[in-house]
């Protein structure tokens, strides 16, 4: 199987695993679907914790009336009947008027955003824009995966590759390459360079020629040696 880090822009989304021999067509749509499905997840997840607050909707003929509109017009709610919180609820007003203020009660309320916490650790990096299905592309290496292709054709046979493929909507063009360090890597390597500079600087500071008596540093050492007059001094008489 082959790993896809599937990625919007420079944020990453989700790991998928495919075949090699998979159709792009068919990788395409399911890569779109999981994307937008992680978005309807996010919509999901503000709606429950309006419901956690104020109860479910009331009926679109009643929304946004204040009480008085909604006692003239003698309109009912006819949902709030039916669909009553579990272990009761508790009256806490939607001042914009679209639900009905029938919150459940403080043990259910934890339990739905505790759901609400889990769920949306999982979304975390999710867009915000759905892309059609038909209208998206998969690009890899600055390559346009073409859908009448096999993934395989541009990854090889290779079934333990990991790869790291860029969702777009066709027309918006090739998305940003991927660094060839990252952010990581390069605070390291600039780090490395500054300590580098610093240590070179204090070489330069502290420069000494002492160490040119050394006997190392003499240049016709290796000469002397060979002609056997190593170690010779000499003195006045």
């Amino acid at each position: 199987m082959v790993l896809l880090h599937v990625k919007r822009g420079d944020e990453s989304q989700f790991l998928l695993q495919a075949p090699g021999s998979t159709e792009l067509e068919e990788l395409t749509v399911q890569v779109a679907q999981v994307y937008n499905g992680r978005l309807k997840v996010q919509r999901l997840c503000s709606e429950m914790e309006e419901l956690a607050e104020h109860g479910i909707f009331l009926p679109p003929n009643m929304q946004g009336l204040t009480d008085e509109q909604i006692e003239e017009l003698k309109l009912k709610d006819e949902w709030g009947e039916k669909c009553i919180p579990s272990g009761g609820s508790v009256f806490k007003k939607d001042d914009i008027g679209r639900r009905n203020g029938q919150a459940p009660n403080e043990k259910l309320k934890q339990v739905l955003k505790k759901t609400i916490e889990e769920a949306k650790a999982i979304i975390s990096k999710a867009g915000l824009s759905v892309i059609d299905e038909s209208q998206a592309q998969l690009w890899w290496a600055a390559k346009e995966l073409r859908r009448t292709k096999k993934l395989s054709d541009y990854v090889g046979k290779n079934e333990k590759t990991k790869i790291i493929v860029k969702i777009q909507q066709k027309g918006q063009g090739a998305p940003a390459r991927e660094p060839i360090i990252s952010s990581e890597e390069q605070k390291q390597l600039m780090l490395y360079y500054h300590r580098r500079q610093e240590e070179l600087k204090k070489l330069e500071e502290n420069d000494d020629d002492s160490c040119l008596n050394s006997p190392w540093a003499d240049n016709t050492a290796l000469k002397r040696h060979f002609h056997g007059v190593k170690d010779i001094k000499w003195r006045p008489r």
